[in-house]
């Protein structure tokens, strides 16, 4: 998993609330746990004028123009701004995998879909618990400047808008250290090889019957 420390990118608004993992990335598409592959599917339903299909080449696609991703003043967006409770629905970890190889990088909403929140901090995208307010705020100076950006700073739990104003969030301290130094579960267990060796070693040898060896 790659570290994530900071982050500035151009922010895309999605004005819907309950936005669940099938609208995220639509069931016919969950044929692959490869984590990649998924980005051109994203929101499909939403993104393109005809039906999905798996394996589909979507650059000849119609798109649908009045999706706010395919608007060109959102384009190379890693930021989106969402309202309450994102990312409800199946807990289907393409979720956050779609997002990531879209390229966002960071979801900010008012509240989050618990099993969604905890997948994405396991695959290094972040999501951000902001107030209402804040959100709202936000969802204002998006629509009227365009290009708008935010600079996430994950080491001080800052949001910094292009205005200079700072609004400051909660992460839990563990999730936060793995995604500072980029550990996901395989790598904070491969932290402590030399330990399991060990221990299998004293294993084997005080209970060799259950490795069909004698004493």
């Amino acid at each position: 998993m790659r570290r994530f420390v900071q982050h500035t990118g151009v922010v895309v608004p999605l004005d819907r609330a309950n936005v669940d993992t099938d609208m995220i990335i639509p069931k016919q598409f969950l044929k692959s746990i490869s984590r990649s592959g998924f980005g051109p599917n994203l929101f499909d339903e939403y993104r393109y004028l005809d039906e999905g299909v798996a394996g589909k080449d979507c650059s000849q696609r119609p798109l649908n123009r009045g999706f706010v991703l395919n608007h060109s003043r959102y384009s190379g967006c890693s930021i989106l701004l969402a309202r309450e409770n994102f990312g409800c629905g199946s807990s289907r970890e393409h979720a956050p995998w779609a997002l990531d190889d879209f390229g966002i990088k960071v979801v900010i909403a008012p509240s989050f879909a618990e099993i969604f929140y905890n997948n994405c901090l396991k695959n290094g995208l972040l999501p951000i618990v902001l107030k209402d307010a804040q959100v709202e705020k936000l969802f204002l100076q998006v629509n009227e400047e365009e290009g708008y950006r935010l600079d996430i700073d994950l080491q001080s739990q800052q949001v910094i808008t292009p205005g200079g104003e700072r609004l400051e969030f909660e992460i839990d301290s563990f999730r936060k250290h793995c995604l500072l130094q980029g550990l996901d579960d395989i790598a904070q267990t491969l932290q402590y090889t030399e330990e399991i060796r060990a221990f299998e070693v004293s294993r084997m040898e005080k209970v060799p019957w259950l490795f069909n060896k004698k004493r």
